[in-house]
This record gives structure tokens, sequence and C-alpha cells, in this order.
């Protein structure tokens, strides 16, 4: 486990070193963006135990179209667990979103 902690310690700080000095401040973070090229699939944490998946689609669809809008449920008792995944259309109606909907209540 101490090795693997190592490891991507040190690929962190290869990155940070090579590839952020060539991001401006204004871009999004590094991690970010890959995770935004790589998928369209966003989560979505923090979610009101009330909110169903037809709510979240419509939440989420200002930001471009939505294909799937998914509130991950306890199996027990069948209630939210308070978080979520949606997925876009493209990787920029996604990073759209996670821009908007960072931090936000």
């Amino acid at each position: 486990m101490a090795f693997a902690i190592k490891i991507g310690n040190l690929l962190k700080q290869t990155v940070n070193k090579h590839i952020k000095p060539e991001l401006s401040a204004s871009s999004p973070s590094l991690f970010q963006a890959i995770r935004c090229m790589s998928s369209s699939k966003i989560f979505l944490g923090g979610l009101s135990f009330n909110t169903d998946d037809t709510s979240l689609r419509e939440a989420c669809s200002s930001y471009g179209e939505v294909i799937e809008a998914r509130v991950i449920l306890d199996r027990e008792t069948g209630r939210s667990r308070g978080f979520g995944f949606v997925t876009f259309t493209s990787g920029e109606e996604a990073s759209a979103a996670i821009s908007a909907l960072d931090g936000k209540v």
C-alpha cells in the first residue's frame, strides 16, 4: 500500500512539474480536464435524499443534453444514498456542468 502511494505521489509530481506550467490560470485543473476528456459521465455528490432520477435529469439538462441521470439507491431501504451519475452527450457539456455545479448547494 505504501509503495502504491509513493508511486502515485511521484506521478503527481512529474505531471505537475511538466504539464502544469503550460496551463494558464484560467484553465480548469489538469485532473478535471483529463476526467472530462475521457468521459462525459460525471459524479454528483451531496444530493438531497429526496432527489430522484427525473429531478436530477431536469437539474442538469440546462448544461447540455443528458443521456442518463441516475441516483444511486440503498438496496435495503430503496432510499437515495445522496449521490448519482449523469451522462452527457459530450465531454464539453460535462465540463460545463462540473464548472457550474462545483460547490453549489
